[in-house]
């Protein structure tokens, strides 16, 4: 577990049969819990618009909002592969742009690669990207800065004709130089066909199991929300544990049991009892 983890490292992982663990990340007490963990990849996703700012969607994220968090979980990892999101036009207006802005991500934010949404129609910004040594993630099935073009969280790719695009949309990543492609609420038949039509991991999401990896939104697997969620799963209570400190915290601040001797720090007696004689002599001077 104390291989660093690389692009490189990770073909090599899909050919052996070894899993793929990918876990969110949005800042540096959270990255460096799940580095210590063990977890392979850290998404900073652009997920965070949503989980961590309040938005509906992923769409309002900026370049400055995900470089910050980035940068914040870079600092954390030891082991796992950081990847970061590129956010909503980052890198669809021109080639020119995405390769500013993912290099801002390696350059600034210290990410070892960036994640990108699209098939072939992004394919030669990939192409390009990975030619300067940007290392690319891809993005297929529910992406979700087009949701609104897809009319919101909906399954992809369950028409054959859907699938056939797909399919081919993962061999173009591929052939573009991307090391990775996250598969998002995909028919988990057409998961495993994707899987064994390209060389390089599948990451899934609501994908099935046949993928050579999962990922999973962190705040989804501590129950930090309560919304059920089919392809996720929560491993630890943690919302509802947050909720009961707070409220036990409030509790004691009101009874007063909180902070006790225990929690509180002293100062020398004599020290003490010099300035309550100074305080008894200002008040005499005073009067």
């Amino acid at each position: 577990m104390s291989d660093k983890i690389t692009t490189f490292k990770l073909k090599h992982l899909k050919e052996a049969g070894q899993k793929i663990s990918v876990l969110t990340a949005y800042d540096h007490a959270f990255a460096r819990l799940l580095d210590e963990a063990g977890i392979d990849i850290l998404l900073v996703g652009d997920s965070l618009g949503m989980v961590a700012l309040g938005h509906e969607t992923t769409l309002p994220v900026t370049m400055e909002m995900m470089l910050h968090h980035t940068a914040a979980v870079a600092r954390a990892a030891r082991r796992a592969l950081v990847v970061a999101d590129m956010p909503f036009l980052s890198y669809q207006v021109s080639i020119e742009e995405a390769v500013r802005n993912a290099g801002r991500f390696l350059q600034e934010a210290g990410a070892k690669a960036v994640k990108l949404e699209g098939g072939q129609a992004i394919a030669s910004t990939v192409r390009r990207l990975t030619e300067l040594g940007i290392p690319v993630m891809g993005h297929l099935g529910f992406t979700p800065q087009s949701v609104h073009r897809i009319g919101g969280h909906r399954v992809q790719g369950r028409s054959e004709e859907a699938a056939r695009r797909m399919i081919e949309d993962a061999r173009a990543l591929e052939a573009a130089g991307a090391f990775a492609i996250v598969l998002e609420l995909v028919p988990k038949e057409l998961s495993a066909l994707i899987t064994e039509s390209v060389s390089v991991p599948t990451i899934g999401i609501g994908a099935g199991p046949a993928c050579d990896g999962q990922v999973l939104v962190i705040y989804d697997i501590l129950g930090l929300f309560e919304r059920p969620l089919k392809h996720s799963k929560t491993y630890a209570p943690v919302g509802a544990m947050i909720r009961e400190a707070a409220r036990a915290f409030r509790e004691e601040i009101a009874s007063g049991a909180f902070p006790s001797d225990e929690n509180s720090f002293s100062m020398e007696e004599e020290t003490l009892l010099r300035l309550k004689d100074n305080r008894v002599q200002g008040s005499g001077d005073r009067v």
